[in-house]
């Protein structure tokens, strides 16, 4: 009897198991966007924004990742990569600041990684990271950076916005997303 029992338990576990292992799989197209390594910072501060692209579009190789920068963001200044050019994209901004006493009138609005060769190129099986570094707005809330992800054969634009109400799990291509934490809360570099 208690062979039976044991084997009872093992079958409605392993249903269990399977169950919630079907239920990962059905929700993991969601989960393979692009997405920022850290989700949360302080408003105001300077942060680092590194990018995870975990694989290409179908069975087609990445060759170019493109970062449209969010309003607000300032100073945004990528990181070389080795095999891959960069192209900074500016605009000029309707009303200039101040940065250390001097007046800047254009502000980068998109980042570019192009790879230099197909040998260059991030395959599907393969994962990589795309950093840039940037000074953050100083108002908390929620920050959304698209990002294209051109491939050898087709693209994929992670530039959802969630509207309200509506949960980031919710949508088919999210734009990756980082949370503002109010100023003050200690860690932040004040350059």
């Amino acid at each position: 009897m208690k062979t039976l029992n044991a084997i009872k338990f093992i079958a409605a576990s392993t249903y269990l198991y399977l169950a919630g292992a079907l239920f990962l799989a059905a929700s993991l197209p969601a989960a393979a966007h692009v997405t920022l390594e850290y989700q949360v910072a302080n408003a105001g501060s300077y942060y680092k924004g590194t990018f995870k692209v975990g694989h290409g579009c179908g069975n087609s190789p990445v060759n170019q990742i493109v970062v449209t920068i969010p309003a607000g963001v300032q100073g945004a200044k990528p990181m070389p990569k080795a095999g891959w050019t960069l192209e900074v994209t500016r605009e000029k901004l309707a009303q200039p600041r101040q940065d250390y006493g001097k007046a800047i009138t254009e502000e980068v609005s998109r980042i570019s990684w192009t790879a230099k060769t197909p040998a260059d190129y991030l395959q599907n099986d393969w994962y990589d990271e795309f950093v840039l570094q940037a000074k953050l707005p100083a108002q908390a809330g929620m920050l959304y950076w698209p990002v294209l992800q051109v491939c050898e054969e087709g693209k994929a634009d992670w530039s959802e916005v969630p509207k309200a109400g509506q949960k980031l799990s919710d949508l088919k291509s999210p734009a990756a997303a980082l949370e503002l934490m109010p100023a003050g809360g200690g860690g932040e570099h004040n350059h």
